[in-house]
């Protein structure tokens, strides 16, 4: 795979294709994913590379209240997830945190502190939260190759917008400082070893400042096939 980590301007430009979690069981994990309800917005593939502690990343779903903020919770955990911050009220709104028995981390969150109607579970967005060291660098690495920065907040978060595509599934790409999404999700910021998720980039492969790999980007297989 080519490695490319210079933050020269590059005539090609990338989005942000597909998500690839690698597992030591995939068939194990297709059954968690499908009972969670995301098995259609992410892609599942075996790995038995070393990973320690926290993986510098986080997947987060937005929903439209409380409700169903914990109707996904429920899910996860009723599948055998273990709960890292249960669903409470914040300053933002409402959300909770797991840990997939893979051990990827995900977040459940609305805006909203109070339902207007019953749970729907349905998904507004999915967000790929990657954690890293630097933002502001993080951000110019992925505007050179043509990602457009959607929302910036200094050295703290950066948003990236969605493909061009904009079709149901999509996953959105952010960056967050380590340390602070780590704190963010209740969970210690070191870990070593593979991030254990792979990128699929509707452009050349290559590797960021933070390890994080990006593929050429195959047709979606959802995790429920």
């Amino acid at each position: 795979m080519a490695l490319t980590t210079s933050t020269t301007s590059t005539a090609s430009t990338t989005s942000l294709a597909s998500v690839t979690l690698e597992v030591t069981d995939p068939e194990v994990a297709r059954r968690f994913y499908t009972a969670f309800g995301v098995d259609d917005r992410i892609g599942l593939r075996a790995s038995d590379a070393p990973s320690t502690g926290f993986r510098g990343f986080t997947l987060a779903l937005t929903v439209s209240g409380p409700a169903t903020v914990d109707g996904f919770v429920a899910a996860a955990v009723a599948a055998g997830a273990t709960p890292l911050k249960p669903a409470a009220k914040s300053l933002w709104g409402y959300g909770g945190v797991v840990l997939a028995p893979d051990g990827t981390v995900w977040k459940v969150a609305t805006s909203a502190k109070k339902d207007t109607g019953p749970a729907t579970g349905e998904i507004d967005e999915v967000v790929l939260l990657l954690g890293v060291q630097d933002v502001k660098a993080a951000k110019r690495f992925y505007a050179d190759r043509g990602l457009t920065v959607a929302r910036s907040f200094g050295g703290k978060y950066a948003e990236f917008a969605a493909g061009e595509s904009g079709e149901s599934g999509a996953v959105k790409l952010a960056l967050y400082k380590r340390g602070g999404l780590a704190k963010d999700l209740g969970v210690p910021a070191e870990g070593a070893g593979s991030h254990r998720v792979v990128l699929g980039s509707t452009g050349a492969p290559f590797t960021d400042p933070d390890g994080f790999v990006w593929e050429a980007a195959a047709p979606r297989t959802p995790a429920s096939s």
